[in-house]
């Protein structure tokens, strides 16, 4: 492995070995940092769990990631080779970086309210849906003015978490972002899945490796429609789910939204035996790999 990581951080321009052990919390709060090191960590733990991303395919019966975790899934898939998903998150992190210096920018998660009356708040503050989590959370993205305006009168019953995060992504701010990594992206050729491959664009279950790709970059500036990968898996019949490192946000959403399905966050090495038990215990049946974070 630390063979691999050493190629990796080749290819992403960064010691993703010091970033991921001694470097401190401001350091990784940089994106151009942080999305490089949650790929990284995600394939890292797939090929430690499965042995090799074909296996990781065929095992799972169905594939997500949140945000930049698409693209961890998009290489267990088969879609992009862990080169080509760390080389284009890693632009993706810079053009995003870059984004978000351009205006003072945000996101705030919005926990409990309607549904209905928490949207209609956050549109009419100016900012965007940039994550439909569901149960229960929506994300709030916009400017540092405008997420101010919102805290100030928020929807009803809803309590507000302003998120540690750089900018407010996947909304129009990081449309200086697509463009960059599109570029990139045109010298990729991706394969088709190996496995159903959710979108978050939709919850939709996507067989082109090139439109796969194609939604990757669009989604930079496109919000998160978690709940409908959520629906999406409740009609797969999905009957576990594992999530990989960084892990414990998407379980803790489905929880609430999968119930009865069984559920592991894989935090540590320790947690790996379980993991590997886990499929055993529901090969054949519906099972899914959950992956990455807002």
């Amino acid at each position: 492995m630390a063979e691999r990581f050493a190629e990796w951080s080749e290819v992403v321009g960064l010691d993703l070995v010091r970033y991921g052990t001694t470097a401190d919390a401001e350091e990784i709060r940089d994106t151009a940092v942080a999305q490089p090191l949650l790929v990284s960590a995600g394939i890292a733990a797939s090929l430690a769990l499965f042995g090799d991303l074909d296996s990781a395919a065929a095992s799972a019966d169905a594939v997500a990631g949140h945000s930049v975790g698409e693209f961890t899934a998009a290489a267990v898939a088969g879609v992009l080779t862990p080169r080509d998903a760390l080389a284009l998150v890693a632009e993706r992190g810079r053009g995003m970086a870059e984004a978000s210096a351009v205006t003072p920018t945000g996101m705030t998660a919005v926990l409990g309210g309607d549904r209905d009356e928490v949207l209609a708040a956050i549109r009419a503050a100016g900012l965007t849906p940039a994550n439909d989590n569901g149960s229960g959370q929506i994300v709030a993205a916009g400017t540092v003015e405008q997420l101010e305006a919102f805290a100030a009168a928020p929807p009803a019953r809803a309590r507000l978490r302003p998120l540690s995060v750089a900018g407010a992504f996947h909304t129009h701010h990081m449309a200086p972002a697509v463009k960059r990594v599109d570029a990139l992206a045109a010298t990729v050729t991706a394969a088709d899945p190996r496995t159903r491959l959710l979108s978050n664009r939709d919850g939709a279950v996507v067989a082109s490796g090139a439109e796969y790709l194609s939604r990757l970059v669009s989604q930079i500036s496109s919000p998160v429609r978690w709940d409908s990968c959520t629906a999406t898996l409740a009609d797969l019949g999905v009957t576990a789910l594992i999530e990989l490192p960084p892990a414990g946000t998407l379980t803790g959403l489905a929880r609430r939204a999968l119930r009865g399905v069984e559920l592991l966050a894989v935090k540590s090495p320790e947690d790996l035996d379980r993991a590997r038990a886990l499929i055993a215990e529901h090969s054949g049946a519906a099972s899914a790999d959950l992956e990455g974070q807002v």
